[in-house]
């Protein structure tokens, strides 16, 4: 992997990680139709690492909310009234909401890096997106906001960012459809989504370290990778912002339409080349 490859993969992945449109399915299906061809394994890591970029966005632009919510936790765990407050409960259904990631993502994770070796398969996927995103917009009423949260919203809400680990499902659009289906208005359902992606990315990108290092020559990694990583935080810190003004005004049906054309188009083309 080249410099100039590194770039436009992480810029790919600022875009598209926190668009509900999917990170993982551009990171496989772009360099499928450019024709690059790279290492398998050094391919997944990369992936992995990259977005680390986009959890330092995320960090980064909400780090009062997180500051605010590890406050609000550990004052209510010294009070011995562990949901005593709404940001307090707010910080426990966000890490019970990277439960089911966790778990699947340990006891499957040959089965999911597989997959990102099946561009077609991921290209499929993406229909799953489309269909999320259009249920939930069609059927979500959209009326909560993140004080009314229950234990249970944020399980299901887990469970769709464990669906995510798939390539091509998005997590954002997944977790953020889980939330409006559960009632919650978009910019509570994307909030909630950007809160609880911290945990499982760093997790991920802690995993993918260890993968790295473990990969003879890793060094000649490290260049490409930090490019990446650069390129994905910058851009997607921008994009986290346009997506919250965005969803204020819009609605996701563009999103579903981007995706299932993106799918439509990939597979034709994986037909066509044979």
């Amino acid at each position: 992997m080249d410099l100039l490859q590194a770039l436009l993969l992480g810029i790919i992945q600022g875009l598209t990680e926190f668009l509900p449109i999917s990170s993982s399915a551009h990171l496989v299906l772009v360099p499928w139709l450019l024709g690059w061809r790279f290492d398998p394994k050094a391919k997944f890591v990369f992936d992995v690492l990259v977005q680390n970029g986009t959890l330092v966005a995320v960090i980064t632009y909400f780090w009062k909310d997180l500051l605010y919510l590890l406050r609000a936790v550990l004052t209510a765990l010294w009070q011995q009234q562990p949901f005593a407050t709404p940001d307090a409960r707010l910080g426990w259904f966000v890490a019970l909401a990277t439960v089911p990631a966790v778990v699947l993502g340990f006891l499957f994770k040959d089965f999911f890096e597989s997959v990102f070796a099946s561009p077609p398969a991921v290209a499929a996927l993406l229909l799953l997106t489309a269909a999320l995103l259009a249920f939930s917009e069609r059927y979500g009423q959209r009326l909560r906001d993140l004080t009314t949260l229950t234990w249970l919203d944020a399980l299901i809400i887990g469970l769709m960012q464990a669906l995510a680990i798939l390539p091509g499902v998005s997590r954002s659009g997944a977790t953020m459809a889980g939330g409006l289906a559960r009632g919650l208005d978009r910019p509570a359902a994307a909030r909630f989504s950007f809160l609880m992606s911290v945990p499982v990315m760093l997790g991920a990108g802690l995993v993918a370290l260890n993968d790295l290092l473990a990969i003879p020559n890793f060094s000649d990694y490290v260049l490409p990778v930090s490019t990446g990583f650069i390129a994905a935080a910058v851009v997607g810190y921008l994009s986290i912002g346009w997506l919250l003004a965005f969803l204020r005004r819009r609605s996701f049906y563009g999103f579903a339409v981007y995706c299932a054309a993106a799918s439509a188009a990939c597979l034709m083309f994986g037909l066509l080349a044979g």
